[in-house]
């Protein structure tokens, strides 16, 4: 089963199962540059992305989550009745209120849990998936069901070429429940504030709708201002991330960093100087960027083309928004 990672004393918590959702919508390249000046070599060349997935209408972040919810039960064997805890992890919902954790609740068929949202940019699904563990293991809960769903299609400028082609959409979902052994390694977390405007939404919803005139909000990026941070801040972290859990690098199994840009990953990966063995996700090709799913989905590529499978230690890393960062060693779940 791999590394042993470090425990603390009481309950464990681990991975129980994963689903995802992906929108059968396939954009390519070639259709993004049809209202951005740009080409599919230069969005390879400088993201390695070549498609991504947008929703249809009816595929908002609620919609996308419960499909996601579902497939995670199934992968799980845990009944939606016995979750007392949902979490989603969203900058894409749509509405201020309720929270989209309540819905998809009801819709799974659970008995009235706990239900809230998480608004940590890309690395949502990362501050979700610690917030669960820590749940469990005090005993507070005794199934979490935590979802990373985003609809970034319809919060980013179709005329805008530093966001639109990054960009996309999608959700990913796993189960949390008790473990006799640490599967879910402590989390490192953190922000910096300082560089709050390197992501950021153009206008206020207070100013939109109090100006005449004023251009619906959108989704803006100084994408310099992340590469540099991440490439360089990262790293550091994602050794934080190893240490905390008592294990050695060479021990990974894999690394499922935040698909935010292949270059990103590959100066990670080249930075903590993995194994031979250690495969490197790169959902972001065919996904995109898609915030805070990207992690679970990244974990779906892996385990459903047999690169990674169930019980791996695998090294997880988000980052975004804020600008906030987040990481835990974990084992792979059942698909």
């Amino acid at each position: 089963m791999g590394a042993s990672i470090s425990t603390t004393s009481g309950r464990q918590s681990k991975l129980l199962g994963l689903g995802v959702h992906r929108p059968e919508r396939v954009v390519t390249n070639a259709e993004i540059c049809e209202t951005i000046d740009s080409s599919d070599e230069w969005i390879q060349t400088r993201t390695g992305i070549k498609n991504r997935r947008f929703t249809k209408p009816e595929e908002n972040v609620v919609f996308m989550s419960i499909e996601a919810g579902k497939k995670a039960l199934a992968a799980s064997g845990v009944s939606a009745e016995d979750i007392d805890t949902v979490i989603v992890a969203t900058s894409t919902h749509l509405e201020q209120t309720p929270q989209a954790a309540a819905k998809v609740a009801h819709a799974l068929g659970t008995k009235g849990p706990a239900a809230f949202d998480i608004g940590a940019g890309c690395a949502g699904f990362c501050y979700a998936l610690a917030v669960a563990s820590d749940l469990v293991k005090a005993g507070t809960a005794k199934y979490v069901l935590v979802i990373g769903a985003e609809q970034l299609s319809e919060t980013t400028d179709p005329y805008d070429r530093t966001t639109r082609f990054i960009f996309a959409d999608g959700a990913g979902a796993v189960v949390v429940g008790q473990s006799d052994e640490t599967e879910i390694g402590p989390a490192v977390w953190g922000s910096d504030g300082s560089q709050a405007d390197a992501i950021y939404q153009t206008i206020d919803w207070y100013d939109y709708i109090t100006t005449e005139g004023a251009e619906r909000p959108w989704i803006r990026m100084n994408g310099i201002s992340v590469f540099r941070w991440a490439a360089f801040e990262m790293g550091k972290a994602a050794q934080k991330v190893i240490d905390a859990a008592g294990i050695k690098t060479e021990e990974l199994h894999a690394f499922i960093p935040h698909q935010a840009n292949s270059r990103i990953t590959e100066l990670l990966a080249k930075s903590l100087h993995l194994g031979d063995d250690t495969v490197v996700a790169n959902d972001i090709e065919e996904t995109g960027n898609t915030s805070a799913a990207s992690i679970p989905l990244a974990m779906e590529e892996l385990l459903r083309t047999n690169k990674a499978k169930a019980g791996d230690t695998a090294l997880l890393l988000a980052f975004g928004a804020g600008l906030s960062y987040a990481g835990q060693v974990v084992k792979l779940p059942t698909l």
